[in-house]
């Protein structure tokens, strides 16, 4: 075993299988003790099994690492602090966060529920939002910690998963933000957008990719990520270890891409063209002006949104 993170203690979410699962044993594998959180769902949401977590703490302790199970939802405020109080109560402290627990439950937008859409942002962002809530104080306390978010592509890249795409792009955002409230207490707070083979079952309709072929909508991934064929969740882990480490302490707010054998990192957005009036002296852009000006500036050569395949 490894010692880049002894002595630390981790907690991660959604753990049970896939990715954080990949996460915890990576953690554990360089000597942090480990809280494996997961309530053992399905890929929607529905139902619970303290199977999945237990076996990875299973896995770990038999290795030779430090591991302790809990079942309790993110999604839920209350049981979320019991999340962090595990830590806490087995362990002393908490250094490490890694936010990961998330469903999937995709419709496109006029075929969505209520529930679909209430059930995916409450796992994916308010559970991100309710550990990180709880963990801040006591990382704040100790003037020390690493919380690295779990975002997806499909914050910039549209691919008819409306609940999905808004709760990992929330989860950028709250990246940035907190990245920047934090940053005075040796706290950095970083995220990474996975690219892994994570098949988990049947989605509860007929697969997306049907969906949206029903729709008439086509789907274009980037170029570098085109093709069916991914590595398992093991090979994303890596840029989570490191970011977990004193030696990424200078790294901060960042959002990457890994996984399959690639680590990229995300430029932040930025404004890449700008028209100026005197708002003082001559109000608001006339109607007349803008139907002018707009074609032979800001959208000249954008027939549609440029991310948009």
């Amino acid at each position: 075993m490894g010692e880049r993170l002894k002595g630390r203690v981790a907690i991660v979410t959604g753990s049970g299988r896939g990715i954080g699962r990949a996460h915890a044993l990576a953690l554990a594998a360089e000597g942090a003790k480990v809280v494996v959180n997961d309530v053992g769902a399905e890929r929607n949401g529905a139902g619970s099994s303290r199977a999945p977590a237990d076996q990875v703490v299973s896995e770990i302790n038999s290795k030779g690492g430090e591991a302790i199970a809990n079942h309790d939802s993110v999604a839920d405020f209350e049981a979320a602090l019991r999340i962090i109080q595990t830590a806490i109560d087995h362990y002393g402290r908490l250094d490490i966060l890694v936010n990961n627990a998330g469903i999937f439950w995709h419709f496109l937008i006029h075929e969505m529920s209520e529930e679909a859409w209430d059930r995916v942002i409450g796992v994916h962002l308010k559970g991100s939002f309710n550990m990180c809530r709880h963990a801040a104080p006591i990382m704040m306390k100790q003037r020390y910690g690493r919380i690295i978010n779990t975002t997806s592509s499909q914050w910039r890249n549209p691919e008819g998963r409306a609940n999905y795409g808004a709760a990992k792009g929330g989860i950028v955002s709250l990246t940035w933000d907190l990245a920047f409230e934090l940053r005075d207490y040796g706290i950095t707070v970083n995220a990474v957008a996975p690219l892994a083979d994570t098949h988990r079952g049947n989605e509860p309709q007929s697969t997306h990719g049907d969906t949206l072929k029903r729709a008439g909508l086509g789907r274009k991934k980037p170029i570098d990520e085109q093709g069916d064929e991914r590595a398992g969740p093991e090979f994303v882990s890596p840029i989570v270890v490191y970011l977990a480490t004193e030696q990424a302490a200078h790294i901060n707010g960042l959002v990457f891409r890994a996984g399959s054998g690639k680590i990229g990192l995300y430029s932040h957005p930025t404004e890449e063209a700008t028209i100026y009036r005197d708002w003082r002296k001559d109000g608001p852009w006339p109607m007349e002006e803008l139907e002018k000006i707009l074609p032979a500036t800001l959208l000249s050569g954008h027939t549609r949104a440029p991310f948009i395949p």
